[in-house]
């Protein structure tokens, strides 16, 4: 998405230089929030700029009208860093059984979604608060489901978002996550944000600045990685929006960091999502991406002082650079899903599994990271079978993403052993 940027008496206070230089540049997503950092002789509440979008070429979109007015909210003049939600006190509460039967009643015609059972993981850890449920999920972006990324075997029918949408609320609504860490998102403005807002949960959405969903025509604008959490389980103490880099170059992919504390123990955690960059080629890169995500997560906890959960599409099998440096980094993490093999030390043997005109892919790209001595997992939800899964893969009727979503249970060890 690209912006003008108007002349209007809030300007006044930019010099000439800054202010040609303002009006010749094309604004990435992940900037427009800084600009609003700029004086303005409106005081508190007010932008220093007035954004006017406007279509330069097919690789732009209309900009919705919800994020219009998130972006001249008083929330995002407050937290000018990143793009938050808009309060959304304002909007009635629905029950999440009523909302799950009206996805139901829209996907009537289509096959009933498919069985996955939890396994029970339990330690001799006992915890005497409810366990932490943590949903990871690369929801697969509206736009690139549809213009990019050529799902050969899936047909068209089962990708239009008036259905897709309902089966991915449909999964998030069976397995009720206290936290919900997703990727790919380009439908937060008009469909999570404003739902889930009404479930309960505070949402954080960080685009892509230049995400390849404007280059689809039609499309909902950017994606993103975005992160949920109840607001009557945890607080909010601190939030940070990443703009990875690599080789010390600012990159396309994000990560969002925040700090909880638990009403029911007030124990602190700090949960991050992230998306690194796909296709092969490029691990290095990915490499470079892990651990600048690392440095930052270092600083945020503290020296490891907090204790860290990681979710993310790291598009990286567990043989790449970038696993290895999550696996062995002084932040002492370990991956939940290696927990559901027979010796606890092999990942599934697939998280995305897709039939593209280039071929059958099958990868394990997609991770649950948690501070290994401070917490532990007691269960999580097994994956979907070759069988359930069909022979034109994924997405289908069935399933709404190419990526299967991951959900695992958390508690606090009692006794933190040593570092975490």
């Amino acid at each position: 998405m690209a912006a003008e940027v108007c002349r209007s008496p809030s300007l006044r206070d930019v010099g000439p230089l800054q202010f040609r230089v303002l009006c010749r540049v094309r604004f990435s997503w992940a900037e427009v929030g800084q600009l609003q950092q700029l004086p303005s002789p409106f005081g508190v509440g007010h932008s220093g700029l007035i954004f006017s979008v406007c279509s330069m070429g097919n690789g732009t979109s209309r900009l919705y009208s919800a994020l219009a007015k998130t972006l001249n909210s008083s929330a995002a003049s407050q937290h000018p860093e990143y793009l938050v939600s808009p309060d959304s006190e304002h909007l009635e509460p629905i029950d999440p059984k009523e909302l799950l039967e009206e996805c139901r009643a829209v996907l009537h015609t289509r096959p009933p979604r498919f069985q996955r059972d939890f396994v029970d993981l339990r330690t001799d850890c006992p915890s005497s608060h409810p366990p932490i449920r943590v949903m990871q999920w690369n929801i697969l972006a509206q736009a690139l489901g549809e213009g990019k990324d050529n799902f050969v075997q899936c047909p068209v029918e089962a990708l239009k978002w008036e259905e897709r949408k309902c089966l991915i609320l449909e999964e998030i609504l069976a397995y009720q996550p206290d936290i919900l860490c997703l990727q790919e998102v380009d439908h937060y403005f008009d469909t999570f944000q404003p739902l889930l807002s009404r479930l309960g949960y505070q949402g954080t959405f960080f685009p892509k600045p230049w995400s390849p969903c404007l280059d689809v025509e039609h499309n909902n604008g950017p994606d993103g990685c975005a992160l949920f959490f109840l607001q009557n389980r945890f607080k909010l103490v601190n939030s940070a929006n990443i703009r990875l880099t690599a080789m010390t170059l600012k990159t396309n992919q994000v990560a969002i960091a925040q700090t909880l504390e638990c009403k029911e123990s007030s124990r602190q955690f700090c949960i991050a999502v992230t998306h690194l960059k796909a296709r092969t080629g490029w691990e290095r890169f990915r490499s470079a991406q892990g651990c600048d995500l690392l440095q930052n997560l270092q600083n945020i906890t503290q020296g490891a002082k907090i204790p860290l959960i990681v979710c993310g599409d790291f598009n990286a099998e567990p043989t790449e650079e970038v696993y290895k440096h999550f696996a062995s980094s002084s932040l002492n993490l370990n991956s939940a899903y290696k927990l559901l093999s027979a010796d606890g030390q092999s990942e599934p043997p697939y998280t995305t599994w897709k039939i593209r005109t280039s071929g059958e892919c099958r990868h394990t790209l997609d991770y649950i990271w948690y501070s290994k001595h401070a917490l532990s997992v007691k269960s999580a939800l097994d994956l979907l079978t070759e069988e359930q899964i069909g022979p034109n893969r994924l997405p289908s009727f069935n399933y709404p993403s190419d990526h299967l979503s991951l959900v695992c249970d958390f508690s606090f060890n009692e006794e933190p052993d040593g570092l975490l």
